[in-house]
């Protein structure tokens, strides 16, 4: 074709139907194809922007869970650590004396910080912020135990303590642990 015209070709080199096939130009594969640009509005953007929102969304709840696993690893970790090795299952009474002493574990940490505070001379005092987040652990977790009960793991009785005993820390297998509310009304 040329400017819309048909050129004049030889009888014998038309092909059936009248026209010349002409050589397709190669197409990009893949990769080097120029991705088109999507319009603001266009139904694909508000598909990749809820994609978008999910993924980020997704990532936000498996974040928490981890550190809410890790939260309460922490403080199976810390019964494990104080459990006595020759018994074999505890009283109530005994549980509770244990839960006191978890509710005292930043008893140290914060005589630290009084002492530190006290040997400086200044107005401002440092660790602050540590020194809140603590007392306000404190706190919660007395309300906890003084009101419906703080949760530990089940050492009352002799089959979990033992699976307890067992456990290697691993916080995929939390959910195999099982717990007990104990309140301060229970002794």
């Amino acid at each position: 074709y040329m400017g819309g015209r048909r050129l004049p070709v030889k009888r014998d080199a038309v092909p059936a139907f009248g026209f010349v096939n002409m050589p397709k130009t190669a197409k990009p594969k893949g990769r080097e194809q120029e991705k088109k640009t999507i319009h603001p509005y266009s139904r694909k953007a508000a598909q990749l922007t809820k994609e978008a929102h999910k993924q980020v969304k997704k990532e936000k709840l498996k974040n928490e869970k981890a550190f809410r696993l890790s939260i309460v690893g922490e403080k199976l970790l810390w019964f494990q650590c104080h459990l006595d090795p020759d018994k074999m299952e505890y009283t109530k009474k005994e549980a509770s004396e244990l839960v006191e002493n978890y509710l005292q574990r930043f008893r140290d940490e914060l005589e630290q910080i009084e002492l530190h505070n006290s040997i400086k001379g200044r107005q401002s005092r440092q660790h602050s912020s540590r020194e809140t987040v603590i007392k306000q652990t404190i706190e919660r977790e007395r309300q906890q135990y003084e009101g419906y009960g703080i949760e530990i793991p089940d050492i009352v009785n002799c089959k979990h303590l033992r699976y307890f005993r067992d456990w290697d820390g691993d916080l995929k297998k939390l959910p195999n642990i099982k717990m007990r509310k104990l309140s301060s009304k229970d002794q």
